[in-house]
């Protein structure tokens, strides 16, 4: 039998209409039990969880039938109570399905402990962003007998000396013994 003579014969025109039946009945099943399953249709609304804590945030997702999942931080935001909710993803107010995860960034107990470097014998300009790019605050500035003008001699921090690689939590502020210029 030759392709052409197949291909018009009733036995193949039967086939291919039962196959198209079976694909077309078999695609709307799936649809169908994908419109159940899935529940289509049917959202929920993420609340609002920033600023409150992890056991009053866990209830509020459990409510709305929402999975929490953590994610640490190392920013610290003084804004917010410690151990509370910072950040949130997907936002607020928006619309997810059942059983969804909502990812939520937690405020640590305090800012993260930054090593001081060796700043000493180092001019007081050099010093001042070096301090500043770490997170530091500059304090008051004590000047004594030197001959290094503004020659960084020291480095305070609540009236005690600190060594280099002391670690001082970020925002610290830090006091300068600076030289006057002036020798002995």
């Amino acid at each position: 039998m030759s392709i052409v003579k197949f291909l018009t014969s009733k036995v193949f025109v039967k086939q291919l209409v039962l196959a198209v039946t079976v694909v077309i009945v078999l695609s709307f099943l799936v649809l169908k039990w994908l419109n159940i399953s899935t529940n289509h249709g049917e959202f929920k609304t993420v609340p609002d969880l920033t600023g409150k804590s992890l056991s009053v945030a866990q209830i509020e997702l459990e409510q709305e039938t929402l999975r929490i999942e953590i994610q640490d931080s190392a920013n610290y935001n003084p804004d917010y109570p410690k151990f509370s909710v910072i950040e949130q993803e997907p936002k607020a107010g928006s619309q997810v399905k059942e059983d969804r995860k909502i990812y939520i960034t937690l405020n640590p107990s305090g800012y993260s402990k930054v090593a001081v470097p060796d700043l000493r014998q180092r001019t007081f300009r050099q010093a001042k962003p070096t301090l500043e790019a770490l997170g530091f605050k500059i304090g008051k500035i004590t000047y004594i007998d030197n001959i290094g003008k503004d020659m960084v001699l020291g480095l305070r921090f609540k009236g005690n000396t600190i060594e280099p690689n002391e670690q001082l939590s970020k925002t610290s502020t830090i006091d300068f013994v600076l030289g006057n210029g002036n020798g002995n």
